[in-house]
C-alpha cells in the first residue's frame, strides 16, 4: 500500500482515472465498415453497429450528411440488434456519383445494401434519404419504413441555378450558404455562427460537393402516386418546429399525400437537424417506433 501511495502509485492511479474518464466521454459503439459495389463503376460503404448478421435497421442519410454524422443516433438505438448506416455515394469513403446518377440510382444502391443485409427489418431515412427509403419500399417488401421529414419535388428547385454556378467554380463556401439561406431559410446570423466553427464549417464544405447533383436528381422526375406500397408499416416523423412551415413542413405534408397508410409522429422541440441537435431523443423515438 505504501508503494501505491508514495512510490509512484499515485501516477498510475491518475493515469487509470484519466483513461476511464476519456473512455466514458469519447467511447463510441463498436462498428465495422463494409464496402459494397454498386452500378456505374461506383461503390458505397456502410457502418455496421452491433451484430452484423442480426435483424437490422438500415439508416439512409440525406444531403449535407454522411454516415459519420449519424453515429450518435446509431449509438442510442437498441430496438434492433444491428444498425446499418449507409454512406451514400458521393461521400468519402464511398464512390463517385457518376454521370448517370439519378434518384433511381439511389434506390438501386439501397437495394444492393438490402441484398447484403437480408435480415433487415426496418428502413429509416432522413430528408432526401427518407424519400429514397419510401421509393425502395415500392420495389420490394419491407416490414417497416420510418422517414424523418422526407422531401420530394419541388424542393429547393429555385436554388439550383445558384448551386450550379457555385459548383462550377468549386465555391463550396457559397454552396453551404445557399443550402442554409435559400433552401432551409436560416438567417444570416445563423450562417455566420456556423462559419465561426471552423471544424464544423469544413465538414459542411466537404458535404456540399454532391449537393447540386442530388437536388437536381430529386427534382428531375416526379415520384409515383403511391410510395411505400410494399411496406407493412410506415411511420413519418416531423420535428415540432417545422410543422406546417416551409420548406420542410410543407414538403412533409406533400409526401403524406402519397403514403396513405402512414402513421404520423412529432419530435418535440426539434427541427430538421435533430440528428445533430438531439440524437438521443431521436434514437429514443426510433426505439419506441420499432414494430413488434
Amino acid at each position: 500500500m505504501g508503494w501505491w501511495v508514495g512510490g509512484g502509485g499515485f501516477f498510475y492511479f491518475f493515469y487509470f482515472f484519466f483513461f476511464l474518464l476519456y473512455y466514458i466521454i469519447f467511447w463510441r459503439p463498436h462498428t465495422i465498415q463494409k464496402k459494397l459495389s454498386v452500378g456505374g463503376d461506383s461503390w458505397v460503404t456502410v457502418d455496421v453497429y452491433g451484430e452484423p448478421d442480426a435483424p437490422s435497421l438500415v439508416v439512409v442519410p440525406g444531403v449535407m450528411s454522411d454516415a459519420y454524422t449519424w453515429r450518435r443516433v446509431a449509438g442510442t438505438i437498441d430496438a434492433w440488434p444491428s444498425v446499418v448506416v449507409v454512406n451514400r455515394r458521393g461521400r468519402a469513403s464511398s464512390g463517385p456519383l457518376t454521370n448517370s446518377y439519378s434518384l433511381q440510382t439511389e434506390v438501386e444502391d439501397l437495394g444492393v445494401v438490402l441484398d447484403e443485409f437480408d435480415s433487415t427489418r426496418a428502413l429509416f431515412g432522413w430528408s432526401y434519404g427518407g424519400l429514397i427509403t419510401l421509393l425502395a419500399a415500392n420495389d420490394r417488401p419491407i416490414p417497416q419504413v420510418i422517414a424523418y421529414e422526407p422531401v420530394m419535388q419541388p424542393f429547393g428547385r429555385h436554388a439550383l441555378p445558384d448551386l450550379k454556378m457555385a459548383e462550377e467554380t468549386a465555391d463550396w463556401d457559397r454552396c453551404v450558404e445557399i443550402v442554409n439561406r435559400q433552401i432551409s431559410g436560416f438567417s444570416a446570423a445563423y450562417v455566420e455562427d456556423l462559419r465561426a466553427d471552423h471544424y464544423g464549417w469544413a465538414i459542411l464544405r466537404r458535404l456540399s460537393g454532391p449537393l447540386y447533383a442530388e437536388l437536381s436528381a430529386l427534382n428531375a422526375a416526379p415520384p409515383p402516386d403511391v410510395m411505400a406500397r410494399q411496406a407493412d408499416q410506415v411511420d413519418l416523423i416531423i420535428g415540432q418546429c417545422n410543422r406546417g412551415t416551409a420548406p420542410y413542413g410543407t414538403s412533409f405534408d406533400n409526401v403524406r399525400q402519397h403514403v396513405a397508410h402512414a402513421g404520423v409522429h412529432e419530435l418535440p422541440g426539434q427541427g430538421h437537424l435533430a440528428h445533430i441537435q438531439a440524437p438521443a431523443e431521436l434514437g429514443h423515438l426510433l426505439n419506441n417506433l420499432a414494430a413488434i
